[in-house]
């Protein structure tokens, strides 16, 4: 059987909207836009759609599921050829959508493998930690990966992770560390930055790291770590992260300038170190 379109009637906005699979709401912006002309109005001064405006009102809907923008449909009618660029923005936008599903489908993984929170950190940190039995890692430390995950990234969420492991399976590692940090905050007792206590805190705390280095060195923490930046050097996609300034300056802080001091300068002695390794 040939079915014919040649029009016989005009139908009114509701019933072109329920044949399209749109609102009258969406036709009437589609008018409002130019995307679909003005239709002839009746003797009531109400719209009536004919055959050539159900058509096109078709395929608007068809290129609007597929993802084109109202914006560049006119071109799609205007120039055929003119598209090609709507196009290719498109498929840039779908791949980004597709590897932000990805990403969304291994964070609900992670979550089922190893629960929360620790499963809402990037895969690269949940690796360094899924080893550790239950509670080795303190909430506090979990908090701390998440600040750095937002400063560094996930491979320096990583790093960090993996000296963190370190701490929860050597107790003489995590003793110092503790009393370091209570040592730390007692600085903001009204210590002075130029106090002594500020220098031989510090050097203390570059003698921790020291240690802390030679332990995650002797887990062959050394060559993961190189093998992890190896591995997603070119495939991580991260949001955009900020310097060690800023995020200081973002972050609600009540450090006291002696302590601000103090870890400037163990960093100081750790760079120096580094230097002249």
């Amino acid at each position: 059987m040939h079915l014919s379109f040649t029009p016989h009637r005009r139908v009114k906005i509701g019933d072109a909207a329920v044949f399209a699979g749109t609102t009258p709401r969406a036709i009437r912006h589609y008018h409002q836009i130019g995307l679909l002309p003005e239709p002839e109005r009746g003797a009531d001064g109400r719209r009536r759609y004919g055959n050539d405006d159900m058509i096109r009102l078709l395929w608007i809907r068809r290129m609007a599921e597929t993802g084109i923008r109202l914006d560049d449909m006119r071109t799609a009618f205007d120039d055929a050829q003119g598209i090609d660029e709507s196009l290719t923005r498109l498929e840039e936008s779908l791949a980004a959508q597709e590897a932000e599903i990805r990403r969304q489908r291994a964070t609900l993984q992670r979550l089922r493998a190893v629960g929360s929170p620790l499963g809402l950190l990037s895969e690269q940190v949940a690796d360094r930690l899924r080893h550790l039995p239950p509670g080795a890692l303190r909430p506090a430390e979990l908090d701390t990966l998440m600040v750095t995950e937002r400063i560094l990234g996930p491979l320096g969420a990583a790093v960090q992770a993996g000296a963190l492991a370190v701490l929860a399976t050597h107790p003489e590692l995590r003793a110092e560390e503790d009393r370091l940090e209570a040592a730390e905050a007692a600085l903001d007792d009204g210590v002075a930055p130029d106090d002594p206590r500020v220098e031989e805190l510090a050097q203390q705390r570059f003698a921790h790291h020291k240690a802390l280095s030679q332990a995650c060195s002797a887990a062959g923490l050394d060559e993961a770590d190189e093998e992890l930046f190896d591995a997603y050097e070119d495939d991580v996609v991260e949001e955009r992260r900020m310097s060690a300034f800023e995020a200081f300056t973002k972050w609600p802080s009540d450090f006291s300038a002696a302590r601000i001091r103090c870890a400037e300068r163990a960093g100081e002695l750790i760079g120096q170190d580094l230097a002249n390794a």
